[in-house]
């Protein structure tokens, strides 16, 4: 059995399915884990969705801030952005199941060695609490309460935690950490204008994985969102955004020895 981990795919099902040609998955013996932003701005996210579907318990994915982002749209509490590829979710006859499998999957994942989300954790945060922290937005995304929450759900404050956050603020921190952020201050207040790449964040900010007390730095972390810094592999760090969607390259790396898989990605 091997364990795929597999950057953002964004709606490019065709060089999904040739990345898993080129692994030679077997869905009976091998696992998928995906790092969130499986639909949108690409040009197939509903074939897509039905296909990790059809994977089943081969398939372990986290939530990224598109995904959720389709979610609110079909909440009726977000309107579909230029360059959105939404319409076809929205629009099949099955797209109440599609949506509903979407909605329950996880927002953070830690198994062993390893934890996947989609953009990152606050430097404050332990793994054991991010999982706590996670599983609370989880059971309001699942809910009757996330047509309520998802009209206040995109913000950029409160910007740091503290355990006295509560309601909705507390939602946003938890979401925009773990589905948004990519840099922050070295005390872990988060700053969302930084998209580029590393030679590019401003002085007196850090990628949130470089904050020296970082909590869970222990833990090797999965995850993607940040396309400008590709493919970043450390002792406990795997970050695989490496912008197909951007004609860049699907990647994939296998858990168990870091064997790196890549397909070059053209314009749709």
């Amino acid at each position: 059995m091997a364990t795929y981990a597999i950057g953002d795919l964004q709606g490019c099902h065709r060089h999904f399915l040739e990345l898993l040609d080129l692994i030679g998955f077997n869905a009976t013996r091998d696992r998928l884990w995906l790092v969130g932003d499986i639909v949108n701005r690409g040009p197939d996210s509903l074939s897509l969705l039905r296909t990790l579907i059809e994977l089943g318990d081969a398939v372990t994915m986290v939530l990224g801030n598109h995904d959720l982002h389709l979610l609110a749209i079909a909440a009726g509490s977000a309107r579909q952005q230029h360059g959105d590829t939404l319409q076809p979710v929205l629009e099949t006859p099955d797209s109440s199941r599609l949506l509903d499998w979407l909605r329950h999957q996880q927002l953070f994942h830690h198994e062993d060695e390893y934890a996947l989300v989609h953009a990152g954790l606050l430097p404050n945060w332990s793994i054991e609490q991010a999982q706590i922290l996670a599983q609370e937005v989880e059971t309001i995304i699942r809910g009757d309460r996330f047509q309520t929450f998802s009209r206040s759900m995109y913000g950029n404050v409160p910007d740091h935690w503290h355990d006295r956050l509560q309601g909705e603020d507390r939602w946003r921190v938890i979401i925009n950490a773990m589905t948004r952020m990519r840099v922050c201050s070295p005390e872990g207040r988060m700053n969302f204008s930084c998209k580029g790449e590393l030679s590019s964040v401003p002085d007196g900010l850090l990628p949130w994985f470089e904050i020296p007390w970082r909590a869970s730095k222990d833990t090797t972390i999965v995850f993607g969102h940040w396309s400008a810094l590709g493919l970043h592999l450390t002792p406990n760090l795997i970050a695989l955004d490496t912008g197909c969607v951007w004609q860049g390259c699907l990647t994939s790396v296998r858990l168990e020895d870091r064997k790196v898989f890549q397909v070059p990605c053209v314009r749709h």
